[in-house]
């Protein structure tokens, strides 16, 4: 019977939501993400399969699991693992596939229909005796008729722009790797270049991986390219954005306003200056995590274990 070791700082109850998919084939161990990585090295020692979240694993303990077959990451980010390591070693990394997709893209609509109708505010005004504290017939939007530019059209990405054509929206997108035309045609988005994008987008939406071709993508020139009544979303990785580039940009009214549930530190120092912003919205990067989000994580991961074990290559692999 093959055997899992599973690390994560999930609680038992939540890290349970995924493991009982797993099949009674499978033997699954969970364990503590906080235990010492000499512990670690000792229970991977034997095992068939390494399954993380977070994403990361030392280099004591991916070379301490000489039997591991694959390494599952239940996120979609992959930038906290030595793939040159595990390519050395010949073990493959995959990522969760997406599962995670229908949560990020509703939390991207939330954070939208948050920002255009003032929703924080609103709710501590009321709470405040502050009953018509803000004039919605002047300073609040619909979504209908705005063009969003999403910056990323992968499986986020694409559930984000089927999204908004229910709400009205005219979706352009910029992607380094084009979608195939018929992907393009039903989902009823243009690609454009990034500049375009950034010029005519009311929202722009960020849907990237972290890599050296994104970091920094959004920076001082690219904020300037905005209109000054768009809005910046960005539910992927910190450092996409250049923080000190947006807070300046949000200080200046450059852009109206951003909705971010990443930053480059997590969490952010106590006296980071975007943090005293009142045209920004945050979230504490949980836009990936639903208690819905565990079972499909877990099929998911369960199904690409059988398929290594069984001799096939792994699905989402990094």
């Amino acid at each position: 019977m093959p055997k899992a070791i599973f690390f994560t700082r999930l609680p038992a109850d939540t890290a349970a939501l995924l493991t009982d998919q797993a099949p009674p084939a499978i033997e699954v161990q969970t364990y503590p993400m906080s235990i010492p990585d000499e512990e670690k090295a000792k229970l991977v020692a034997d095992a068939d399969f390494l399954i993380l979240f977070p994403g990361h694993a030392s280099e004591t303990v991916i070379r301490a699991a000489k039997n591991v077959k694959l390494i599952q990451l239940v996120s979609v980010g992959f930038d906290q693992m030595d793939l040159d390591l595990c390519a050395e070693l010949g073990v493959p990394v995959a990522n969760n596939g997406g599962t995670n997709a229908l949560d990020v893209a509703e939390h991207t609509i939330a954070m939208i229909l948050a920002m255009y109708r003032r929703f924080v505010e609103m709710d501590h005004n009321v709470r405040t005796d502050n009953w018509r504290g803000i004039d919605s017939g002047s300073t609040t939007y619909t979504i209908d008729g705005k063009t969003v530019g999403l910056i990323g059209l992968g499986q986020i990405g694409q559930r984000v722009a089927r999204l908004l054509r229910a709400f009205g929206a005219t979706v352009v997108y910029y992607d380094a790797f084009p979608a195939k035309p018929e992907v393009e045609q039903d989902l009823g988005v243009e690609r454009v270049a990034l500049e375009e994008l950034l010029q005519r987008a009311d929202i722009v939406s960020l849907h990237v991986p972290l890599n050296d071709s994104t970091k920094g993508l959004i920076n001082e020139q690219s904020l300037s390219l905005m209109k000054p009544n768009a809005i910046l979303i960005n539910t992927c990785r910190g450092p996409v954005v250049e923080e000190a580039a947006l807070t300046a940009a949000l200080q200046k009214g450059q852009i109206a306003g951003a909705a971010l549930d990443v930053l480059e530190q997590e969490p952010p120092a106590a006296d980071n200056p975007i943090l005293q912003l009142d045209n920004v919205l945050f979230t504490p990067h949980t836009a990936g995590v639903t208690r819905d989000t565990w079972a499909r994580r877990g099929k998911f991961i369960f199904a690409n274990l059988q398929r290594v074990w069984a001799g096939e290559r792994p699905l989402a692999s990094v």
